[in-house]
């Protein structure tokens, strides 16, 4: 199974965003939207308000879950089993 992992803050969750996953979902099994949660960093949005928006926006997408993590990336794809790792380019 080709399983990825977009991780981000998405707070709040842009355009850019979606059509990264947008473009991303034809290339993978399963994509992870990973909300990474930094404990010691004040956000403008609720972990739980961007849960529900990327929520709503992964319905459009079968093969699309929404999770939180803490900590490093590479230690959530490991945990996940996440072969690859969506990026955008700023």
């Amino acid at each position: 199974m080709k399983r990825a992992v977009f991780p981000g803050s998405f707070h709040p969750i842009t355009r850019g965003h979606l059509n990264i996953l947008e473009r991303s979902v034809p290339l993978f099994d399963e994509i992870i939207l990973g909300i990474g949660v930094n404990s010691a960093k004040t956000s403008m949005f609720t972990l739980e308000q961007r849960m529900e928006w990327l929520s709503e926006v992964a319905r459009a997408f079968p093969t699309v879950r929404v999770v939180s993590f803490e900590g490093l990336t590479a230690d959530f794809c490991r945990s996940v089993e996440a072969g690859w790792l969506i990026r955008g380019v700023r």
